[in-house]
Parts: C-alpha cells; structure tokens; sequence
C-alpha cells in the first residue's frame, strides 16, 4: 500500500478458478544485480553480516500484517507472500527458520529518517526517489499496480476512465504510494482522505465516507473477494513511469544492502520468487485499466 498498501486468503480453489490476467503486474525481466564475488561474497556469508544481534535477523513489518502478504498476522508462519518471500532471502544469507527474529513496525515510521530497529522491513513498501533519500532498498522482489475498489452501489462502480472519478471522493493509507496515485494520478476535485491503516480507509468505504478505496492490485483483489462481499474493482491506474516496485527496507547506507540486493536477485533468477507469486497471489482476471 502502498503502497502500501495490502489474494489468497481466498481459497486455493477460488484462486485457481480464475484466469491468470494480462493486467496482473508485469514481469518486466530478471533482476540484473549481480551476485558478489571474492571478498565480497566473503562479507555476505552469515558470520560476516553485521546484524542487529550476531547470529540472528531481525525482521520487521506492520502491526496488523495484512494478507494476502502475511496470513492471520502471524509473519512467523512463513505463510503469505511477503513473509515467504522474507523466510527465502534469509535462506540465501544462510539463516535457518530458528534464526529469524521478527519485530512490528509503523509503515509511517519505517520510512522516516533515522536509526532502525530491524535489519530489514518487508511491507510493501515501493521504492521511490523520495525514500531513497532516507533508507535503502534492496532490489525489487514485486511489480504492482494501483487499483481503485468501491462499494458496489457506489456512484463510481461503473466508471471506465479517470475522468469518471473526479468528483469522487477518494481515500488511501497514509504515506502510500496508493495515497500518491490519487493526488498524481486521478487528481480529484474533493480532497482525498487519508487513514492510519488500510483497515480504516475499509470502515470510512463501508460507512460511505468514501466513493472509493485505492489498494494496490493483490489487496484490491482480497478486499473485495473475502472481506467486502459487497465492494467491487472498479479499475487499475495507469502506470505512470517506471513500473512501480516493492522491496525490502534498510537504515540508510546499510552494509546488508548489497547483500539483500544479491539474495533477492538469486531468487528472482531461480524462478522462485515467480513461483511464491504464483502460489500467494494468484493472479485475477476482471480489474481492467481505467484511461
């Protein structure tokens, strides 16, 4: 969500019934961060990275972790993409299941400047220009979109182009590039409302303070599928430069960064951060792009 934001909670056999989608995030090719060699290699072994308590990775993420991302706010199950994906990169730095820490933090908080209290955060947080000049990223593990959901008896549920939703009266998680989408993207003429979680931008939908919701596209689809029975896609935003990317999130400057960069792109040239994607967020036919 954001974005961060934040299907498959449904059920794998709600999730295998439909189609797998063109307008589900591209795969834009292989990351091309290159594994370390020699002595760098050497400072990505695990008795080599200087963690927050020698041995151990401390990992953090929101309090509640959202599904599809995570799977009953439990990060320490492994279940969920984002925890999945997490539990694979401690792998590739050579942490076993026992070793792994996890630690709750504010999504506002973790891309504030300053020292933190993990050594990375996983929480769908999209790499941006404007983040970067306060914390690193690794190398991106997802590609997303934006999408807009409304109650189905919403004014804006049938809309097919931006221009259908501005006078609509939108909302978005607070410090979200979902919130960013609107102001940039949309650019309504009522002011967007924005929430200190996803859970209270759904409660302002379902009061009818909102005409409409922006989530990214895995959330938009597990909102509506198994939360909101009554709520409906109404649409994807259009990419607007770069695709837009999550990744994990360091303390600026962190010498993890360059080994979470060689890990994430391990996994990618595996195939298995393909295959967690599959498995997690089954991609959905249905959200078309709003022009």
């Amino acid at each position: 969500m954001a974005s961060s934001s934040r299907i498959v909670a449904l059920t794998l056999a709600a999730a295998t019934a439909v189609a797998v989608a063109g307008c589900a995030p591209q795969d834009d090719g292989k990351t091309t961060t290159a594994s370390p060699t020699g002595a760098a290699a050497a400072s990505c072994a695990k008795d080599s990275l200087p963690t927050r308590t020698p041995g151990k990775l401390t990992i953090a993420t929101d309090e509640p972790a959202y599904e599809p991302w995570f799977r009953e706010n439990k990060p320490e199950n492994g279940e969920g993409f984002e925890a999945a994906v997490a539990y694979a990169v401690a792998e590739q730095l050579g942490y076993a299941r026992e070793d792994v820490t996890w630690t709750r933090v504010k999504f506002d908080a973790a891309i504030a400047p300053g020292a933190k209290s993990f050594d990375f955060d996983v929480n769908q947080f999209s790499i941006t220009e404007e983040r970067k000049r306060a914390v690193d990223f690794s190398a991106p593990y997802y590609r997303v979109r934006q999408t807009v959901i409304a109650l189905k008896s919403s004014k804006i549920a049938g809309a097919k182009t931006l221009a259908d939703l501005k006078d609509a009266t939108l909302g978005a998680q607070v410090g979200t590039t979902s919130y960013q989408a609107i102001t940039g993207v949309i650019k309504p003429a009522p002011k967007p409302q924005v929430y200190n979680s996803n859970d209270d931008a759904k409660k302002a939908l379902q009061n009818g303070q909102l005409d409409g919701l922006v989530v990214d596209l895995p959330t938009a689809f597990y909102i509506t599928g198994a939360e909101l029975t009554d709520a409906t896609i109404v649409g994807q935003l259009p990419q607007v430069g770069a695709p837009e990317a999550f990744g994990l999130l360091l303390d600026k400057n962190s010498q993890l960064t360059p080994c979470l960069d060689a890990a994430v792109g391990k996994l990618d040239e595996a195939g298995t951060l393909k295959q967690l994607e599959q498995k997690w967020l089954a991609q959905v036919a249905g959200a078309t792009e709003l022009t």
